[in-house]
């Protein structure tokens, strides 16, 4: 069987799961909208009652104040960043890891495929899964923005412009994912390194944000692809991203060699 269509359908439960997963708290969050956008003033009152540096921890931009409906749709995926950064870093550790953790070693590199071969098929799969998962949750996206927006404009471009540029997001934490699983003796926990790798960004980067700092600002990927920037100037932020271009160029190419020098524990 081709190994690309074979790891593609290993992994078609998990694009299930994460589709479904994804979309549901993206509709069940801005559900919620529609109760916000009845009472702004209350709610501006409320927040009023913060410091700035709180409400940045959170996401939250006074420039697009979460109670009008792109800055409270920002405010959705400020944390729905979250799982998917972890769905993208389990894919990472999972995809080059998993012979060795369950003992099929033997089995895949005894057949007549070159090891350069095996790397591609399973990158392949993983990027295929990513972006079925995409498809699926832009779509939703658009749906639930049209269906909660309570006689709000939707900045299509803008909206446009984030989703796009959350690819290169995902694709940060699966080839920092991947990387690490050749660097390290053996990957244990798949879930433990992923939830590890996009807590620890994501805590980097409201940090960064609550206490100004442009250091952290610059080491965390969430900042890079804060959702409020796209949506407020209807472009990416390329002063940020093309630390996470370089960072993702870097990690595949390592990873990619590595994968070639790595020595297989096996039974």
């Amino acid at each position: 069987m081709n190994m690309f269509i074979f790891e593609l359908k290993q992994l078609r439960f998990s694009i299930i799961i994460w589709s479904l997963s994804l979309s549901v708290g993206l509709i069940f969050f801005m559900a919620f909208f529609p109760v916000f956008s009845n009472d702004t003033l209350a709610m501006n009152d409320l927040l009023s009652e913060y410091p700035e540096e709180f409400l940045a921890f959170f996401g939250m931009n006074s420039d697009l104040p979460f109670t009008e409906l792109m800055g409270y749709f920002a405010l959705t995926y400020t944390f729905l960043l979250i799982p998917i950064s972890i769905q993208s870093a389990n894919y990472g550790f999972h995809i080059l890891s998993v012979e060795e953790r369950e003992l099929t070693a033997d089995f895949l590199l005894t057949k007549p495929i070159s090891r350069g071969a095996i790397y591609k098929a399973k990158l392949w799969a993983v990027l295929s899964t990513i972006l079925i998962t995409d498809v699926i949750l832009f779509a939703m996206s658009f749906a639930s923005l049209y269906m909660f927006r309570s006689g709000e404009a939707v900045n299509f471009k803008g909206t446009w412009v984030f989703l796009a540029s959350m690819i290169l997001f995902q694709l940060f934490f699966l080839s920092v994912g991947m990387v690490i699983s050749v660097f390290v003796k053996k990957v244990s926990s798949v879930l433990a390194y992923s939830m590890s790798l996009g807590f620890g960004f994501y805590i980097i980067s409201s940090l960064g944000m609550m206490i100004s700092s442009n250091v952290l600002k610059i080491l965390s990927p969430f900042s890079h692809f804060d959702p409020n920037y796209p949506l407020i100037h209807e472009r990416m932020n390329i002063e940020r991203i093309w630390i996470s271009i370089v960072v993702i160029v870097l990690s595949f190419i390592t990873s990619y060699i590595l994968y070639l020098r790595r020595n297989i524990k096996s039974l």
